[in-house]
């Protein structure tokens, strides 16, 4: 779903908040602030995380989320060799989004889409809507926003607003959950509606369960997706190594009055903070992973998907609940086949059982009226194993 250097723009570093700025740095947000930045069973011992509780502010100087251990970390920690059979598997598996109130897919061609994100009609470069735009070129020179400057995914540039000039900030909803939609230097804006088919899955499992589950979200970004798991009734813990983004996140709690939701907010590098929990023994039922393509941590540190996945999902594995636990990994940007994930994932999940079910995740064109369906815009890959 973008070059997760789209995602340094997630955060700062390569680990945590850079995807949509996703560059998902490691820590920018979501790819500027998301690279930058971008868990169950009980921790052990555990407890209840206090509503709106911070955790690793003193460890701000800590890679960005996803970025790489120490080696003197890393070193004690090595792939453990699984055996037994391999998950049942589904593929290829689309799915698709459609547009909402505050959200649609208005358009796309000649390299660019048309979307509208709450009050505003946003153009912003997309490599791959390679056809010819469907709407006559008036309805594209109505957008409140356009991004110009580099057309990379983690390229920066500016936005240039036609009309009267815009806040940096406005409020919008998707899954009954508030947020902030911001104007980024890396094009994105604060939220991936894509996602939007995860976070409705993962709704729906929260909802169903007979007991408050334990959501980790790695590379958290802003927080909708956190968010959206703790008002369904889950507890969750949100990992990201950029402030910034975790600031962003904060505000989006304090904008839909979640302040009492059991959300801990944690600033630290996201393969630092899974491998000590899995030294304390710590278990989640579903662990979000979104890590960026590469990343920088503040201290040197570099995060290189393909050489770092591997681990990060074999660690993600010891810390899933021994029962009814679920794995989302999503990879934005990456040269690859959801195939590479796909058997990386099934190769992790050895001897668990379970289901892996992999494919895209689409956006389906709406119109101007958002009813009236066009083509499908793909934007990233994904697996997703459940255990039952």
């Amino acid at each position: 779903m973008k070059d997760k250097n789209r995602r340094q723009n997630k955060g700062t570093a390569a680990t945590g908040v850079a995807r949509a700025q996703r560059p998902r740095p490691a820590s920018a947000p979501r790819k500027a602030d998301k690279a930058a930045s971008k868990t169950g069973a009980q921790q052990a011992p555990s407890r209840r995380p206090a509503p709106g509780e911070v955790r690793g502010e003193a460890r701000n100087r800590a890679p960005a989320s996803g970025a790489r251990a120490p080696a003197a970390v890393e070193s004690q920690r090595r792939l453990i060799v699984r055996t037994g059979e391999v998950p049942a598997e589904r593929v290829p598996l689309i799915l698709e989004t459609a547009g909402t109130d505050d959200y649609r897919l208005i358009d796309s061609g000649a390299g660019e889409k048309l979307e509208q994100y709450g009050p505003y009609r946003i153009v912003r470069p997309e490599a791959q809507a390679l056809w010819p735009r469907s709407l006559p070129t008036h309805v594209w020179d109505k957008a409140d926003a356009i991004f110009t400057g580099d057309t990379d995914e983690d390229g920066m540039g500016r936005w240039r607003f036609p009309g009267a000039a815009l806040g940096e900030t406005w409020p919008m909803r998707l899954l009954d959950t508030d947020f902030y939609g911001r104007f980024t230097a890396f094009r994105h804006v604060g939220v991936f509606p894509e996602q939007l088919a995860h976070w409705s899955w993962m709704k729906a499992r929260v909802e169903a369960a007979d007991r408050p589950l334990k959501v980790l979200n790695l590379f958290g970004y802003t927080g909708v997706a956190s968010l959206v798991a703790a008002r369904a009734g889950a507890e969750v813990t949100h990992v990201d190594a950029s402030k910034k983004a975790i600031g962003w996140a904060r505000e989006n709690q304090a904008l839909g009055r979640g302040e009492k939701l059991p959300i801990r907010w944690i600033c630290e590098d996201a393969m630092k903070f899974i491998l000590r929990e899995e030294r304390r023994g710590s278990r989640y039922d579903i662990i979000l992973a979104d890590p960026p393509k590469f990343g920088r941590g503040p201290n040197g540190e570099v995060w290189q998907l393909f050489d770092n996945l591997p681990l990060m999902l074999d660690v993600c594995r010891e810390i899933l609940a021994p029962a009814e636990a679920a794995l989302v990994l999503t990879a934005y940007s990456i040269r690859a086949s959801f195939y590479s994930i796909h058997e990386l994932v099934r190769e992790t999940m050895r001897g668990r059982g379970g289901l892996v079910e992999s494919g895209e995740l689409v956006i389906r064109e709406g119109g101007i009226d958002g009813r009236t369906p066009g083509r499908a815009l793909s934007t990233s890959l994904f697996s997703r194993w459940t255990s039952a």
